[in-house]
C-alpha cells in the first residue's frame, strides 16, 4: 500500500529533479547524464577490505548523483528506479565482459536491514537490481535478481563508522539462505549495491557466497563473483585511476 500510494502521489504532485530541483521532471538531462553519461569503471577504496572482488561503479557519489540516490532510498522516490537501474546494468556489462555466455547473470543484492527497510517502506537495492535486471535482457543479456544473502545477526548502523569499524561491524553478518547456494551454480554472480564507501560490505557479501559455492575461483576459473554498484566515494574512482 505503501508503494502504491507514492506511485499515485507522483502522478497527482508537481515533481521536480531528484538531482537539481529543476520542475516538471524527476531527472533532468544534465542530472542523468552525470548518473550515466561516463562509461562505468573500476573502483577501490582505501584501504583495500581483504576478500574484496573486483568492482565497477556508474558515476562518482558527489553532487546530482549523491542527491539521486538519497533521493530514491531515503525519500521514497520509486520512479528513479528505472534511471538507477540502467547505470548500475552499465557497471554490471563493464564487469562481466562477455561472461554471461557461461550461463545467466545473477544479480545478487546487498541486503539491507529488517527495520531500515521497515522504515523507508522498500527496499531500494533490491528494486535498482530488479531494474537493472530487466535493463540486461533487454539488451540480450540473460539476468535474474536472485535476493538469497541475508543478515544472520543485528549489526549497527554504518554510518559514521570509519573502515576499521565497518569491517568488524559486518564480519560474519551475512549468510546465504538454505538452499541459495543451488540458486547461484548455473550462472555469473554479481553481487549488486547502490554505493560503495569502505567496501566492508561487499567483501562480507563475497565472503558468504565464496564459502557456500566453495573455494575463490569460478567454474570457468575466474572469481566466484564480481561486483557493481550505482555509485561509489570519488576517491576510489581516484585511486584506481593512479
Amino acid at each position: 500500500m505503501r508503494d502504491w500510494w507514492r506511485e499515485v502521489c507522483g502522478l497527482v504532485l508537481p515533481v521536480s529533479c531528484a538531482g537539481c530541483g529543476r520542475p516538471r521532471t524527476e531527472l533532468c538531462v544534465v542530472c542523468g547524464a552525470a548518473l550515466s553519461g561516463a562509461p562505468p569503471r573500476r573502483v577501490r577504496p582505501s584501504p583495500r577490505p581483504a576478500g574484496l572482488p573486483v568492482v565497477h561503479a556508474a558515476a562518482p557519489y558527489e553532487n546530482a548523483v549523491r542527491a539521486v540516490l538519497l533521493a530514491h532510498k531515503e525519500r521514497g522516490a520509486l520512479g528513479l528506479a528505472g534511471p538507477l537501474g540502467r547505470a548500475l546494468a552499465a557497471a554490471v556489462r563493464a564487469g562481466t565482459g562477455r561472461m554471461g555466455a557461461e550461463g545467466p547473470l545473477l544479480l545478487v543484492p546487498v541486503p539491507s536491514a529488517r527495520p531500515a527497510t521497515a522504515a523507508r517502506g522498500h527496499d531500494p537495492v533490491r528494486r535498482i537490481a530488479r531494474a537493472a535486471a530487466d535493463e540486461l535482457r533487454r539488451s540480450g543479456r540473460p539476468a535474474r535478481v536472485l535476493p538469497v544473502l541475508r543478515q544472520r545477526r543485528a549489526v549497527a548502523d554504518q554510518s559514521g563508522l570509519g573502515a576499521y569499524r565497518r569491517r568488524l561491524n559486518l564480519a560474519g553478518a551475512l549468510e546465504v539462505a538454505t538452499g541459495g547456494e543451488r540458486l547461484l551454480v548455473p550462472g555469473r554472480v554479481v553481487l549488486v549495491d547502490d554505493l560503495l564507501t569502505t567496501g566492508s560490505t561487499l567483501a562480507e557479501a563475497a565472503r558468504a557466497v565464496t564459502e557456500v559455492l566453495g573455494g575463490g575461483r569460478g567454474p570457468a576459473g575466474g572469481d566466484v563473483c564480481t561486483a557493481a554498484v550505482v555509485s561509489a566515494s570519488p576517491s576510489a574512482f581516484e585511486i584506481n585511476r593512479n
